[in-house]
C-alpha cells in the first residue's frame, strides 16, 4: 500500500506532461500553419518562430529573406498566427518581452511609446507589412497543419502618422478600405481587413 500513492503521483504527473506536450504541434506543423499568413513568394525563405515542446518560444526555422512569421501561441484563444517584416523586429520583440513580464495591452503600448519617444526603441522608418491569419480551432487539424476557413487582415506600421498626414480616415469607410488606427502614437498603423466570405 504505501508504494501505490508514490506511484499514483508519478503516473498523474507524467500524464500532465505528457497532456501538456501534446497541445504544442510539431515544429512542422508550426512552421506549415505559421506560413499561411505569408504572401505565397516569401514562404520559403522566412524566418519563423514557435514553441518548444515545454512551450518555450523558440526560433524553429532560419530564414533567408526579410519576412518573420510567427506559430500559433498554444496559449491564446482560437488560432492566430502572423508575419511581418524585419524591420518590426525590435517593437514585436520587445512587446513580447514586455507580455513575458507579465504586462498587459496598456502597460506595454505605454512603455513601448515612452521608450520610443525616447530614442530607445526603435522603430520601421518606412512603414512596416503585418499579415495575420486566424481560425476557429475546430478549422484546424493539428495532425496535418490544414487550416480552413482562415481570414487574413494585413497591417502597415507608420509610426507617428495621423489622418492629416495620410488623408486616411480614423475608422474603417467599409470592408477592404484602408484605414489609420492609433494615429499620433508609435503603433499607428494603417489596417486593411478584406470583407469575409
Amino acid at each position: 500500500m504505501k508504494f501505490i500513492l508514490p506511484l499514483l503521483l508519478f503516473a498523474s504527473s507524467t500524464l500532465a506532461v505528457q497532456a501538456f506536450a501534446q497541445t504544442i504541434p510539431s515544429k512542422e506543423i508550426q512552421i506549415k500553419t505559421a506560413l499561411l499568413a505569408a504572401p505565397e513568394d516569401q514562404r520559403a525563405g522566412a524566418k519563423v518562430y514557435g514553441y518548444t515542446s515545454a512551450g518555450e518560444f523558440t526560433t524553429l526555422k532560419e530564414g533567408t529573406n526579410e519576412l518573420i512569421c510567427i506559430a500559433n501561441d498554444p496559449n491564446g484563444k482560437g488560432f492566430s498566427v502572423a508575419c511581418y517584416h524585419v524591420s518590426a523586429e525590435p517593437f514585436m520583440a520587445r512587446g513580447r518581452e514586455l507580455k513575458k513580464e507579465g504586462k498587459g495591452f496598456h502597460e506595454i503600448f505605454d512603455t513601448r511609446e515612452a521608450e520610443a519617444k525616447a530614442g530607445k526603441l526603435k522603430l520601421p522608418d518606412n512603414g512596416s507589412v503585418l499579415y495575420v491569419t486566424t481560425a476557429d480551432l475546430e478549422n484546424v487539424s493539428w495532425n496535418t497543419g490544414e487550416v480552413t476557413d482562415h481570414y487574413t487582415r494585413s497591417v502597415v506600421y507608420i509610426p507617428w502618422a495621423t489622418s492629416e498626414t495620410t488623408g486616411l480616415p480614423t475608422k474603417a469607410p467599409g470592408p477592404g478600405l484602408p484605414w489609420i488606427m492609433d494615429p499620433g502614437t508609435h503603433r499607428a498603423h494603417i489596417m486593411i481587413s478584406p470583407a469575409r466570405d
